[in-house]
């Protein structure tokens, strides 16, 4: 069977024998039922996921939007006050898709009594790193109807921590967030406080993270509403961040728009130009903020069931795969997280035809 919609580096896309599209989803022909019309796109859509569409079917796929969205609810984020076992964490966490705040499950890490101020300055000190800079403190996010990103700014991390500690004073927002497992590739040094990867989630999932990253950075930075497809471990070494959760059956209230990609520009006299990505194609993106939600323009958000937490220091926070985030922190917090790739099987199709009907219902 093919794949049940499409993202970029997933394996299943890959193996596909029927290509993957952007815009329709492709079923392979042993699944295709004839129940509806012939005609409009969106019965076409909708046939090939065996839903009826036409007259009354419209209701009833309505409705049937509105029933999936009360599987993922839960009313709060629950703590586990030690780590679970790899098949507790499996059957319990990851397979029905639930986040949990784990106490007690890097409390033996050394970066917690060990990351200072003091210590970061000399054990990386000069050293040249990746520090995405912002006028705003909106780093990959909607503004002036473009998907903006951060100007990735090359310098001294010493330089940085003067920032955050204020001994420099800056208009702009400073944040190390660089998302290419930046630990491993540009804070070696700091590896040996932390671990390489989680052992019991890694047993639990059969595999090791993709990526292992560094977080430091003022209160301003923001992180927009969105989604990954990594099973998370987000681990706070020092301060807090906060959190506000969306889960994936969510998705009907959650707008989505296509966004010319553009990137933030430091003109000659120090302020910030919004310069365009050439050729590049739409970025899909969440324009709504969610402490701030605009209900006239985005009407259907008021039937979302946000969640929201706090992970405080030598806490960890399971965010699994396909979730809505978006994230604040208090000034100078430290954080470290695991990003394991999902698995593309049955929660991976449901959200993709989850989608697709939502995208669909709309155009009725």
């Amino acid at each position: 069977m093919a794949l049940l919609g499409w993202f970029p580096t997933c394996k299943i896309a890959k193996q596909s024998t029927v290509p993957a599209s952007k815009d329709l989803p492709e079923v392979s022909s042993l699944y295709r039922r004839r129940v509806s019309c012939n005609v409009c796109p969106s019965c076409t859509l909708l046939r090939a996921h065996g839903v009826a569409t036409c007259g009354v079917s419209r209701a009833t796929a309505r409705g049937f939007l509105f029933a999936w969205t009360e599987l993922g609810w839960t009313e709060s984020v629950p703590y586990l006050d030690r780590p679970p076992s790899p098949l507790e964490f499996y059957r319990e966490w990851v397979s029905p898709n639930k986040p949990c705040i784990i106490q007690n499950a890097i409390s033996h890490w050394p970066a917690l009594k060990k990351w200072t101020s003091a210590y970061l300055r000399e054990v990386v000190g000069p050293k040249v790193v990746s520090v995405a800079v912002t006028p705003n403190g909106y780093a990959d996010a909607v503004f002036q109807d473009r998907f903006v990103m951060p100007e990735e700014r090359q310098m001294p991390f010493m330089d940085f921590l003067d920032i955050v500690e204020k001994k420099v004073t800056s208009p702009n927002v400073f944040y190390v967030q660089k998302q290419c497992s930046n630990l491993t590739e540009e804070f070696p040094e700091l590896v040996c406080d932390v671990q390489p990867d989680i052992p019991w989630m890694s047993e639990a999932l059969g595999k090791k993270p993709d990526a292992v990253n560094f977080w430091l950075g003022e209160s301003a930075a923001v992180t927009s509403l969105h989604k990954d497809h990594y099973e998370n471990l987000y681990c706070v070494i020092s301060g807090e961040k906060h959190f506000l959760l969306h889960p994936p059956s969510d998705r009907p209230f959650i707008p989505y728009e296509l966004y010319q990609p553009a990137t933030y520009q430091v003109s000659e006299d120090g302020s910030f130009e919004i310069v365009d990505e050439k050729n590049a194609d739409k970025v899909p993106w969440i324009p709504l903020d969610p402490l701030n939600p605009n209900l006239e323009q985005y009407p259907e958000y008021a039937q979302a069931k946000p969640l929201q937490c706090t992970v405080k220091a030598g806490e960890m926070l399971y965010l699994p795969s396909l979730w809505f985030h978006h994230v604040q922190q208090s000034h100078g917090c430290i954080a470290v997280n695991y990003w394991y790739d999902m698995e593309y099987d049955l929660k991976y199709s449901y959200y993709q035809l989850l989608d697709c009907l939502t995208k669909t219902v709309k155009e009725l």
